[in-house]
Parts: C-alpha cells; sequence; structure tokens
C-alpha cells in the first residue's frame, strides 16, 4: 500500500486556509484532510494555527498588506497564506519567534517554492522589527483590533454600542467547554465530584441547570461516563436552556426541527424520556451525528433526513403539542468557536437567511397543535434574524401568541430574549416562545 504524502503543519495550515478564504469552505471541512496528512503529534498545533488565523484573518491581512512591496501573484497564494500563518505565530503564539520564522521558511522548500524562502524570511523579520508599531495601529482601530469585518462591525455597534467592547472581545476568545449533565442518570453535584476524583476542574453553570463548566479543555475520553454511561454530553449553556424553554410534558409529540447534530434532541429526551420526538434536518452528514449521539446516550427518536420546509416529504399530518425550530442563521453568535464565519458570511447573506427563517417558522406553525408552543431559537446576535423575524410573525399570525421568558439572562425585548457571547461563559443566542390560541385573535381592524 502506497504511503501518503506527510505534510509539515505549517504547510497543511497554508493549505487549508487557502481552501477557507479563497474556495469558501468551512474551516471544519477544509482542515479534514490536512489532519490526516499531519503527523499525529502535529495535529493539535495544526488546529491551533488554523483556528487562530481565522480567527485574526483580517489583521493578519491587513498587515501583511503594510510589508509587502506587492502582492503575491495568484499562481502563487500558498505562499500568500504561508505569510498569514507566520504572522499569527509570531504576533499571537506562544512560540519563539526565531523557532517560527525558520520553521516557517524551511515550508518554501517543501512546498516547492524556492524563490519565496528570501520573501518569507524577509517579511516574518521585517514584521518582528515592527511588531509593537503594527499592533498598537490595529488597537485604534476595531476592525483590527478584534478582527472583525466592517459590516458585522457596524451592526453590532448600531445594536448594542454599550456592550460592544465587551461582546467582539468575547467572540474572539476562546469557548469554554461545557457539559450537559443528564439528570436521568446522575445529579449535577454528584458529576462535578466525579470530575473532580479524575482532577477535571469544574463549576456549575449559572442559568442552565443541567450545566457543568470545565475550567480547561479536555479530551471527552477523560470525563466519567460519557461513552459507556451517557452521563453527559458537550453543549455550551446558552443552547442548553432550549429544553427548558421547550419544557416538554409527558407522553407529548415533540417536534425538533433543524436538529443536527442531535445535541437538543438528547436534551429533549433527557428532560423528559417518555416524550415522541421527530427529529428533521436536511443534512444527511449531520443525521448520521444525531442517530450516534442518541446511540451512545441510548436515546430514540424518529430521526429524518428532509427538507424542513417541504411538509410532504416528511409530516404525517400528526400536528406536534411543541416544536423547536433551532432556525438556519449567521451564527454570529459563536464566531468564537467557528471563527472562519468572519471570512465566510456577509451583508446580503442577512436578508435572505431572514426570509428563510419566517419561511420556516410560517411553515412549522401549521403543524402545531392549537394551545401548542413553539420555540424558535438561532445562534444569532443579529436583531434581523431575531426580534425582528418574530415582530414580523405575529404581525401577520392572528392565532399567535408571544410567551415572556421568566429568568435573569439575557436582553429582554417584547419578542423573546436575547443572550451575547460571554467571554469565559456562554455563546451568542436567541430564544422566542409562542403559544398558539385555540380561536385566532381579533385584530382591531376586523373588530
Amino acid at each position: 500500500m502506497k504511503r501518503r504524502k506527510t505534510l509539515s503543519a505549517r504547510a497543511a495550515a497554508a493549505k487549508t486556509l487557502r481552501a477557507v478564504a479563497e474556495e469558501g469552505r468551512s474551516l471544519t471541512t477544509a482542515m479534514a484532510p490536512a489532519l490526516e496528512q499531519v503527523e499525529e503529534n502535529d495535529r493539535s498545533f495544526l488546529q491551533a494555527l488554523c483556528y487562530g488565523a481565522c480567527r485574526h484573518y483580517l489583521t493578519l491581512e491587513h498587515w501583511l498588506g503594510q510589508l509587502l512591496r506587492q502582492p503575491i501573484k495568484a499562481k502563487e497564494r500558498d505562499i500568500h497564506f504561508l505569510l498569514l500563518s507566520g504572522l499569527h505565530q509570531l504576533a499571537f503564539m506562544d512560540k519563539p519567534a526565531h523557532v517560527s520564522i525558520n520553521e516557517t521558511v524551511n515550508v518554501t522548500k517543501e512546498l516547492n517554492k524556492l524563490w519565496a524562502t528570501k520573501l518569507v524570511n524577509g517579511v516574518l523579520r521585517s514584521f518582528q522589527r515592527r511588531k509593537d508599531e503594527l499592533l498598537a495601529r490595529s488597537e485604534a482601530d476595531p476592525s483590527l483590533r478584534y478582527a472583525m469585518p466592517r459590516w458585522l462591525l457596524d451592526k453590532l455597534s448600531a445594536a448594542y454600542p454599550h456592550q460592544l467592547d465587551e461582546l467582539l472581545a468575547a467572540s474572539n476568545a476562546q469557548a469554554p467547554l461545557t457539559l450537559r449533565v443528564n439528570l436521568q442518570k446522575v445529579q449535577r453535584e454528584d458529576y462535578l465530584n466525579q470530575l473532580r476524583e479524575v482532577e477535571v476542574g469544574a463549576h456549575s453553570c449559572e442559568w442552565a441547570e443541567t450545566g457543568v463548566q470545565c475550567e480547561h479543555a479536555v479530551d471527552v475520553s477523560r470525563l466519567p461516563g460519557f461513552f459507556d454511561a451517557g452521563l453527559c454530553s458537550v453543549q455550551d449553556e446558552a443552547a442548553q436552556l432550549s429544553a427548558s424553554l421547550v419544557d416538554p410534558q409527558p407522553n407529548e409529540r415533540v417536534l425538533d426541527a433543524c436538529c443536527a447534530p442531535g445535541g437538543k434532541t438528547a436534551a429533549l429526551l433527557e428532560r423528559t424520556p417518555t416524550i415522541s420526538v421527530t427529529a428533521v434536518d436536511v443534512d444527511p452528514e449531520r443525521q448520521l451525528r444525531t442517530r450516534d449521539t442518541l446511540q451512545r446516550l441510548q436515546l430514540e427518536a424518529d430521526v429524518r433526513t428532509a427538507d424542513i420546509g417541504d411538509l410532504q416529504q416528511w409530516w404525517d399530518g400528526t400536528p406536534f403539542d411543541r416544536i423547536l425550530l433551532d432556525a438556519p442563521c449567521s451564527a454570529t453568535g459563536v464566531i468564537r468557536r467557528h471563527p472562519d464565519i468572519k471570512l465566510l458570511r456577509r451583508s446580503e447573506d442577512i436578508p435572505q437567511l431572514a426570509e428563510l427563517q419566517l419561511k420556516l417558522l410560517r411553515t412549522l406553525w401549521t403543524t402545531l397543535k392549537p394551545e401548542g408552543l413553539l420555540v424558535y431559537a438561532t445562534c444569532s446576535i443579529l436583531k434581523e434574524e431575531n426580534e425582528h423575524i418574530i415582530e414580523r410573525f405575529i404581525a401577520d399570525a392572528t392565532d399567535a401568541e408571544v410567551i415572556p421568558i421568566e429568568g435573569k439572562y439575557g436582553i429582554q425585548s417584547p419578542f423573546g430574549v436575547q443572550l451575547l457571547p460571554v467571554t469565559g461563559g456562554h455563546d451568542g443566542f436567541f430564544y422566542a416562545r409562542l403559544r398558539k390560541q385555540p380561536t385566532p385573535k381579533v385584530s382591531a381592524v376586523d373588530a
């Protein structure tokens, strides 16, 4: 059998960044083959380099523009992305500068780009000399300080003027590892004790009754009962709130719309084991993960791969008592987990997403029983995808009523609650609870 070619982590990072920035591939998708091409002990460095370079991409591009006399030719773009990864190492990674420079220069030979050896060496050494100056200039511009696209920065500045700095800092910070404890099998305090026994520091989450946040990242193989007993799952605290907001009652029929990869489906079943859950998503690969999740936790649901907006593909006509719609969105509340969003998302995407969200909400509303409850959720922090959607929906839906969300978390509005990402805490999420009235409300015009 022919042995696959092994790449250095830095060469693999350059190719991965190019796939994201120029081919529009997600970082997860682009990095998958790269992880197979590097040595096992280089994989964590590759991941850190790729995630970090995406997190600071706009700033790195700005610096490179200051350091290059002329742009690198299109056919030599691997060198452009190699330089970006080198700048990231020097500015943001805890590596000796001489090691980062020398190892990055060596990649030019690996890529058969010997002509670029002097260029890469010169640019990186120039940055090292001008590092303090370039960093100081970037600090003066929020778009460069947080490597945030200008269009998104403008939206966030208008929506959250008083929380902006904290919001941007949280979006650039490392996300914590948060667990959802299966309270059907173990109490949260008991599980915290089990974590302490294996020397994993953790504490209870503030808002999610099932939540435990680890003090440091840890491989799931170290988590007690993760694989063999289904005692816990990895899920952010904000996402965990969905199950309590849906609050399914025994023996009810529940729809989890846009369910993959199954974390919320499992949370609903863990909260109320006797419910019947239909879990629908359009992505077959992600639905495989939904099935794997349920199998690991020894839970059962009717998992269907279909377009949730086309009822003929999946609905049998029997209405649901409760619906969770985790709508497709810009994912701007989870940029810290998926920093490639900064590169891939465009301002023109938002109106298109908003129309899809409203369409799905209107479609699924027809599958809800009278007096049933629908929870609308996104991992977005943009009002166009959140409270504006609910406002538009209830303006036309004569049988819809917004149910206030009780609790001290997030920013309350007449249309729901917005959680912003918190450094060392939860992700950004939006929730709205809608009750279907048994008889349509009468408008002032009708009266």
